[in-house]
């Protein structure tokens, strides 16, 4: 598929597969080095649920760090949020043999059990794009990523008050499949599931989301204003994406920075550009 076919796929139903992002030689040890960040940072609750989970996944591993930046990639990221896009979320996620099928749900923004969501209605907009970088091949038996396409234009999703089992099988979902290198891109408001592994391999990704310059993130930095706001009272849960370590950001590869800039930890003593990035201005 070229980069044409893949605005018209993600617009028309609401995702495409870019092939070869991650170079052939290069994704063993990319997927190794996922898996043993993996074992040594991932979440406690989602080991128990079958699922290798970490947030702020760049904090801990920078396998992945040179590729975020992609040339085609980010001709299509920055085509469909215009320029000076940004990385807003990374986590790794293993789906390991035995896990079972999910929810459907769509990703924050749109996701109306967190806190910082867009409210259902929400506007026929593009405002945030999901990237599952795929370092094993994506099936139907390992778990590849279910989807309904086209639902992306809806104005709510199972996460709402739509009634039903968000579990449920739905009359037209799809597997999304894909050789490893590949990079699964969704425009965050698809209704999308985990897929059951019923095979012996581990599915190993890492999700990585692509917000426009002008969409406030702050309410995924534990400790913001903005996320004491918004959780505070409301009850609903919210993800979570720790800042950057300035040691994790100085070794990053030249082009990877700019997507991450924002994700800083904000130093001890106050400058005035550390002021500038306190305030959201730069």
């Amino acid at each position: 598929m070229n980069l044409q076919q893949c605005f018209q796929r993600v617009r028309m139903d609401g995702f495409c597969v870019l092939e070869n992002v991650v170079p052939e030689e290069a994704v063993v040890s990319v997927r190794e080095s996922v898996v043993r960040a993996t074992k040594e940072y991932g979440r406690e609750e989602a080991k128990a649920k079958g699922i290798g989970h970490v947030p702020g996944f760049i904090s801990y591993d920078q396998s992945l760090a040179s590729y975020l930046a992609d040339t085609e990639l980010m001709r299509l990221v920055e085509g469909l949020l215009g320029p000076a896009a940004r990385v807003s979320f990374a986590s790794a996620t293993i789906n390991y043999p035995g896990n079972l099928r999910g929810s459907w749900h769509a990703d924050w923004p749109f996701n109306q059990k967190n806190g910082g969501r867009i409210p259902a209605p929400y506007p026929d907009a593009l405002m945030h794009l999901t990237t599952l970088w795929m370092l094993s091949p994506f099936s139907c038996d390992n778990g590849g990523t279910l989807l309904v396409p086209g639902s992306h234009l809806a104005t709510n999703n199972p996460t709402g008050d739509m009634g039903g089992d968000p579990q449920a099988p739905y009359p037209t979902e799809v597997h999304a499949t894909g050789p490893a290198g590949s990079v699964l891109v969704l425009d965050s408001r698809i209704w999308h599931a985990t897929a059951a592994n019923t095979s012996d391999q581990a599915r190993v990704s890492v999700v990585v989301r692509y917000a426009p310059w002008w969409l406030n993130t702050r309410v995924l930095m534990p400790g913001s204003a903005e996320r004491e706001r918004l959780l505070g009272t409301s009850g609903r849960t919210e993800n979570e994406q720790p800042s950057l370590p300035h040691e994790v950001y100085d070794g990053l590869p030249v082009q990877t920075k700019p997507l991450l800039g924002r994700r800083l930890r904000r130093p001890c003593k106050p400058t005035a550009v550390g002021f500038l990035i306190m305030m959201n201005l730069i």
